[in-house]
């Protein structure tokens, strides 16, 4: 068993598997003579030293990483797979007028794809409630993963892919770009390096609302106005009225929902949350917090250097709709948390004072970015792309783009600028912000054990019931 050490100076354990051999044997003239031995699909793409990417889940984040791993030349998108015919249509299409070839081909069941022996490594952009399943597959199957945040629908299933990584040596990318973006690298830089003093607060600032993406919301309220059936929002839409029944419809022909809700509760097929706007229910996603943490928080981790940390206390509320309602989460949240060396933050959405991104309060000054913008007490912080040489003492990994950094780390075996274990702890204090509110209870977290101290009703939230076929791993 070889070893490589992380960027953090950790060692972890890895085996020797095929991608390794495709990069020790990249410059080989044995290449051509020893690659068919993995396996008689292996592809040109891959004889030419290429990585072979599948995609998996084409409907919104996905073209969009997909295009990005189209420009780069060190793999090829040789997979796609949705369960919506037109996304799968339209993603291979895109594929194969990119390369000029047909050979791309697409899949409605991921489980296929993954179990082609010449694909390397799959980007994965399926809704919150896939996660787990597609991810500890994927990882079993020893393919690298680029994966979009949050990590997973539930604590216990993000530390349910955490395991499968590890176990299985997989390089992991999380969707958490802006750690790739010099300004967040910069403003990380501040604070890691002592410019703000010590720091003694943080204000991470979320969106507030249930956004109403492709007019959603707004076609079933004017649905539901032509049979006199009005109302303000669907967070006020809830079964047992003739405005829940007017929601409900078919499926659309192209998309299998039955595969699409799949491990989750069965529940009636409403256009106004399917696609993108799965977010806004409970049942398939997390609203705009656990959207949103996986950014925002992931970058006050890495300027306060809690990558591997979390808080130790969790506290607030949010404006709750109806549990049972079309759209069920919470529009407006406010929570109060406690982390190692006495720093507290503050994690909103919806409140004007707490404004948009990350913002470090220090002894001697602050500094706050978006991705609109950067700001600091000091004005000379603002000049320049990265923090000057002179004052980086402390450097922090730098990624130029996102989707690159994990084709590089296929080829090298380092740690990606945001492995799992940092989209795993960027992502518990969103976790924890919503069991706190759905309990009303402050929720005291074992950061070492990662569970809840004392609190029984609280710990069963960490996790959810599936749906059978399917099964957490």
């Amino acid at each position: 068993m070889s070893k490589w050490s992380r960027f953090d100076g950790s060692v972890q354990p890895r085996s020797f598997n095929r991608r390794d051999f495709l990069k020790v044997a990249g410059s080989a003239a044995i290449l051509p003579a020893v690659l068919p031995a993995f396996g008689a699909q292996s592809s040109g793409a891959s004889a030419n030293n290429r990585i072979n990417l599948g995609v998996i889940g084409m409907g919104w984040q996905g073209p969009g990483n997909t295009r990005s791993f189209l420009a780069s030349e060190d793999c090829q998108v040789v997979a796609a797979c949705d369960i919506d015919a037109d996304h799968l249509k339209a993603a291979v299409k895109m594929i194969n007028d990119n390369y000029g070839t047909e050979d791309c081909k697409g899949y409605h069941d991921y489980r296929e794809l993954l179990a082609r022996d010449d694909i390397d490594a799959v980007m994965i952009a399926v809704p919150d409630h896939w996660h787990e399943v597609v991810a500890t597959e994927a990882a079993r199957r020893k393919k690298d993963i680029y994966a979009e945040k949050p990590l997973a629908h539930t604590i216990a299933e993000q530390q349910s892919i955490v395991r499968a990584v590890e176990q299985n040596g997989i390089i992991w990318q999380m969707g958490s770009w802006q750690r790739s973006v010099p300004t967040f690298h910069k403003a990380a830089e501040i604070v890691r390096n002592g410019l703000i003093g010590t720091v003694t607060h943080v204000e991470v600032g979320l969106p507030g609302g249930n956004s109403d993406f492709d007019d959603v919301q707004k076609e079933a309220l004017a649905k539901l106005a032509v049979q006199e059936e009005n109302a303000a929002s669907l967070e006020q839409v809830v079964p047992g009225t003739k405005a829940w029944d007017l929601l409900i419809s078919d499926p659309p022909p192209q998309l299998d929902y039955e595969t699409w809700i799949g491990p989750s509760k069965m529940e009636p097929y409403m256009r106004a949350r399917s696609h993108k706007s799965w977010r806004w229910n409970y049942n398939t996603g997390c609203g705009e917090l656990l959207d949103w943490i996986g950014h925002h928080c992931d970058i006050a981790h890495w300027g306060l250097g809690f990558d591997n940390s979390g808080p130790s206390e969790v506290e607030g509320s949010g404006d709750q709709p109806p549990a049972n309602a079309v759209w069920n989460t919470a529009p407006k949240y406010r929570f109060e948390l406690k982390y190692p060396q006495g720093i507290t933050m503050t994690i909103a959405g919806g409140h004007p004072d707490i404004k948009s991104g990350v913002k470090w309060i220090g002894t001697e000054g602050w500094v706050w970015v978006d991705r609109g913008g950067f700001d600091a007490s000091n004005p000379a912080w603002k000049q320049g792309k990265y923090l000057p040489r002179e004052l980086r003492k402390v450097k922090l990994y730098t990624s130029a783009n996102h989707q690159q950094n994990f084709v590089d780390c296929i080829r090298t075996r380092q740690s990606t600028v945001t492995p799992v274990e940092v989209g795993h702890h960027s992502a518990i204090p969103g976790h924890l912000c919503l069991i706190s509110m759905h309990t009303g209870r402050k929720i005291h977290w074992d950061v070492k054990e990662e569970k809840i101290i004392g609190d029984a009703e609280a710990s069963k939230l960490m996790t959810r019931e599936y749906r059978g076929p399917w099964k957490m791993s």
